[in-house]
């Protein structure tokens, strides 16, 4: 097997492999499907739903950003949720680092919700 330049000039190194656009998009549905078993402890909805999820980032290395809110600032789960987040996503077949990044720009709002979440919390 025929040695690539990196490889020759650093031994024992490998180089990490890269996926492809549709494996990218079926690490993102995994990543989502992650997502929808994460829940708000005081709300019966999962956070995917919620619209608590703002952006979702994979690199073709795997690694995965994601940029998440919480219903309000002072949310009792803000310290938790993150590490909830990065735990579901590292079940996920393929994936990378992961980084979990709480914002609060643009603030949460009920317009941010799914049907489905709207429905399951007699909202409509």
């Amino acid at each position: 097997m025929a040695e690539t330049l990196a490889e020759q000039q650093h031994p024992g190194t490998a180089t990490a492999p890269t996926l492809d656009a549709s494996a990218i998009e079926a690490l993102r549905e995994g990543v989502i499907e992650a997502l929808h078993t994460v829940y708000d402890p005081e709300i019966p909805v999962d956070i995917y739903e919620l619209g608590l999820i703002y952006d979702i980032n994979i690199e073709p290395s795997g690694d995965v950003a994601i940029k998440m809110t919480l219903t309000a600032p002072g949310c009792p789960v803000a310290g938790s949720m993150p590490g909830m987040v990065k735990d579901a996503v590292g079940t996920v077949e393929s994936v990378g680092d992961i980084d979990v990044e709480l914002v609060w720009d643009p603030p949460w709002d009920r317009s941010r919700m799914s049907e489905t979440a709207q429905l399951a919390l007699g909202m409509i």
